[in-house]
């Protein structure tokens, strides 16, 4: 499986970015699929995960009632809308192949994306 993410930018603190994560191969719906996070200086942190039907999501507390995760699998794309964006929201954006139903950490992971910058201003 291969992974192409998009969609990050420079945005004001309070808005709005969507990213998409476009995925190769006829195995994408059998994932489940994440998110991840990296700052400068942090560790890659997890975001979101959603399962491989879509019905099932997860979120971590500090993006929960601003970020939704979604997919497509008709068109092997997921998707994550993030809204009233922080500037503790700055970094490198990742999806990601998960195994297991709704998994969490890094080492579940085993297809990456190249990574988007996410970039919010104060």
């Amino acid at each position: 499986v291969q992974l192409q993410a998009s969609g990050g930018g420079l945005v004001q603190a309070g808005g709005s970015l969507s990213l998409s994560c476009a995925a190769s191969g006829r195995t994408f719906s059998f994932y489940a699929m994440g998110w991840f996070r990296q700052a400068p200086g942090r560790e890659r942190e997890f975001v979101a995960v959603i399962n491989w039907g879509g019905d099932s999501t997860y979120y971590a507390d500090s993006v929960k009632g601003r970020f939704t995760i979604s997919r497509d699998n008709a068109k092997n794309t997921v998707y994550l809308q993030m809204n009233s964006l922080k500037p503790e929201d700055t970094a490198v954006y990742y999806c990601a192949t998960g195994s297991g139903y709704m998994p969490v950490f890094v080492q579940d992971y085993a297809y990456w994306g190249q990574g988007t910058q996410v970039t919010v201003s104060s």
